[in-house]
């Protein structure tokens, strides 16, 4: 083949027909092992470069999945690390222009011109297509990375990352409400998930928002202000002395108790809740997550919508006699919009509280269940502009990797629920707190029989 009666290095000699394998056989090959056509028919020193860049590509992918087989933490911590992102970004921009420039030395290299007419089209389409598919691959991957380097870097915190406490990890979910009909914002979805820091098993426990006498530990500003419980004989310094209560009075009213929140990534009435949180589980709450229900529909509208099978028929707006509806969600399979989906959470009027807690438990997993990969990277643009404005957390950004390899273990796993509801023998007015955190106990904990010899 590299003699001086070779074809493919010296093309004036071949005939049609030959210049026309020819041309074939330098597009496969580009497409298989980039720079192999230059090395073979045109300039030695391009095909050498474009075959180291290519097969330090082909290591790099190698070496990547090595580590993600034996370590996928080191992988994912480096996914969601911003500078991670970048230098992923830059080396996907090199690739898509190493590969668009061996293309188009490769079709100069085929001598079109020299091939049978009716293939011409065919080799140079191929070529085209091809190098569009890879640098365009590329090119779009560079922007998710950027992309997502700048929404972590806007959700996540950047401080120090929190050990795990009796082998688990305990992460407080606010749904937020902060609707026109109020002053701040409440919470209106309360819940803890705790988590093993080994097997990755969850368990959620859901506080209803009317819990009264809420504790809070030692320590706690809180604690000081209220030590028989929050409104204890009526006394708090907002309407209703609830759970959900305690964030708007502590944001509105005395965020003093919380002087150091804002720098650490939080609010006053966020450190607030999860002293609260603390007190009636008696769990160590590591990190928080607050979901702005408000701007809820904007992400579910970005994810493409949800699919829930509603139970009942619900008001979309009105009062309790149902007066100035603004619409039904209907009962039975639907496919929501972010609107739709939003009043299927909160609607109140016609169920009980408890009713609209297990409605936006459906809501959270079928939103999570179109957080699959190929819909939120065909989507990104959408999705992270509308998390940005939707989640507000202080997990720091470093702890990613180590989250997102503890959630694959958890999606293997049954997910345990605690529902601090009447049902299971908890009076929301008159609550024991030593039983319900046994209940949490039991759960977190449960006692394995041996079995007998």
């Amino acid at each position: 083949m590299s003699s001086a009666s070779s074809p493919i290095r010296y093309p004036n000699s071949g005939s049609r027909q030959v210049m026309t394998r020819r041309a074939w056989w330098l597009v496969v090959l580009n497409i298989i092992l980039p720079g192999s056509a230059q090395v073979l028919a045109g300039s030695r020193g391009l095909g050498r470069f474009g075959l180291r860049a290519t097969l330090t590509f082909l290591g790099l992918v190698i070496l990547a999945g090595v580590v993600y087989t034996l370590n996928p933490e080191i992988l994912l911590t480096v996914a969601t690390n911003s500078i991670g992102l970048w230098v992923l970004a830059a080396v996907m921009v090199f690739y898509a222009i190493v590969w668009v420039i061996l293309t188009f030395d490769t079709i100069r290299l085929t001598r079109l011109v020299k091939a049978r007419p009716k293939a011409r089209p065919f080799i140079a389409g191929l070529a085209t297509v091809v190098m569009v598919v890879f640098a365009g691959t590329a090119g779009y991957g560079a922007y998710v990375a950027t992309t997502a380097s700048g929404f972590l870097s806007s959700v996540f915190a950047a401080g120090p990352s929190e050990p795990p406490v009796d082998g688990r990890y305990n992460i407080m979910l606010l749904g937020g409400d902060a609707g026109p009909d109020r002053e701040g914002m409440r919470p209106d979805s309360i819940s803890v998930v705790s988590i093993d820091a080994e097997t990755g098993k969850a368990d959620i426990i859901g506080l209803p928002r009317d819990l009264e006498y809420v504790p809070f530990p030692e320590g706690s500003p809180l604690n000081a202000v209220y030590p028989d419980g929050y409104g204890y004989d009526g006394v708090c310094d907002v309407s209703a002395c609830m759970l959900n209560s305690i964030y708007t009075e502590v944001e509105l009213k005395s965020p003093e108790m919380y002087p150091n929140a804002e720098a650490e990534g939080s609010e006053p009435g966020i450190e607030a809740m999860r002293d609260a949180a603390s007190g009636i589980t008696g769990l160590t709450i590591q990190y928080y997550v607050l979901i702005d229900m408000q701007g809820f529909s904007e992400l579910i509208d970005a994810l493409g919508g949800v699919d829930i099978n509603v139970a009942e028929r619900l008001p979309i707006g009105g009062d309790e006699e149902f007066n100035n509806v603004d619409g039904w969600v209907e009962a039975g399979q639907q496919h929501m919009d972010g609107f739709t989906a939003l009043w299927y959470g909160r609607a109140r009027h016609g169920t009980s509280d408890y009713d609209r807690m297990a409605r936006q438990r459906i809501l959270q997993e079928a939103i999570l269940k179109q957080f699959n990969p190929a819909n939120v990277i065909t989507k990104f643009q959408g999705v992270a502009e509308a998390g940005q404005q939707v989640v507000s957390t202080d997990v720091p950004q470093g702890m990613l990797g180590y989250f997102t390899n503890l959630a694959g273990k958890t999606k293997e796993l049954p997910v345990g629920a605690v529902e601090l509801v009447p049902a299971n023998n908890v009076d929301p007015q008159d609550p024991d707190y030593d039983y319900i955190r046994s209940l949490i106990d039991a759960a977190l904990h449960p006692v394995t029989e041996t079995p007998a010899p």
